[in-house]
């Protein structure tokens, strides 16, 4: 099973290769990993998916909490949240192509960034499952680059600032 967690952290250098040190030498393997500053410029979120069962993620939350610079550890596991990755896919658009790669990215709500003689850029974001759904579609037309961000994440309705950091209980 896959697990989405997220973690509040100090912004400072080393905090992410502490944290996936940590992950590694433990033998946890990160899916997927994004990290970014917050609304609040002395923390960062790093979002994370990692696969295995509840004892597998329970360890993973546990050991973070252990970190001096995570400041919160939440698990969207069982929790309604929205989720989004970001791709930038370049394709061969030699000839009639061009009008079809157009078409497909309207279709999946992407647009072209960037257009040459020989292929176009296209920007698309979306589900895990809209990004693969829309990589099929466009390997008939030649995909010659691909890269895409990792997962990133927000409870609905939830503030991650109004949870109680690791190790004091929540406020009423």
């Amino acid at each position: 099973m896959r697990h989405v967690l997220s973690a509040l952290v100090m912004n400072q250098p080393g905090v992410l290769a502490h944290i996936a040190g940590m992950l590694a030498s433990r033998a946890f393997n990160i899916d997927s990993l994004a990290v970014g500053e917050t609304e609040n410029h002395e923390l960062s979120r790093i979002t994370f998916v990692v696969s295995g069962d509840d004892r597998v993620l329970d360890q993973v939350r546990k050991q973070l909490e252990k970190i001096v610079t995570v400041v919160r550890v939440l698990d969207y596991s069982g929790e309604e949240f929205v989720e989004r990755d970001l791709m930038l896919i370049k394709v061969s658009s030699a000839g009639s192509n061009r009008s079809e790669v157009k078409e497909l990215a309207e279709i999946f709500r992407g647009r072209i960034v960037d257009v040459s003689v020989e292929h176009v850029i296209v920007e698309i974001s979306g589900t895990e499952s809209k990004i693969e759904a829309f990589i099929d579609m466009m390997r008939p037309f030649g995909i010659l680059e691909l890269v895409r961000t990792g997962r990133i994440a927000l409870l609905r309705g939830h503030s991650m600032a109004a949870e109680a950091p690791v190790g004091e209980p929540a406020a009423s």
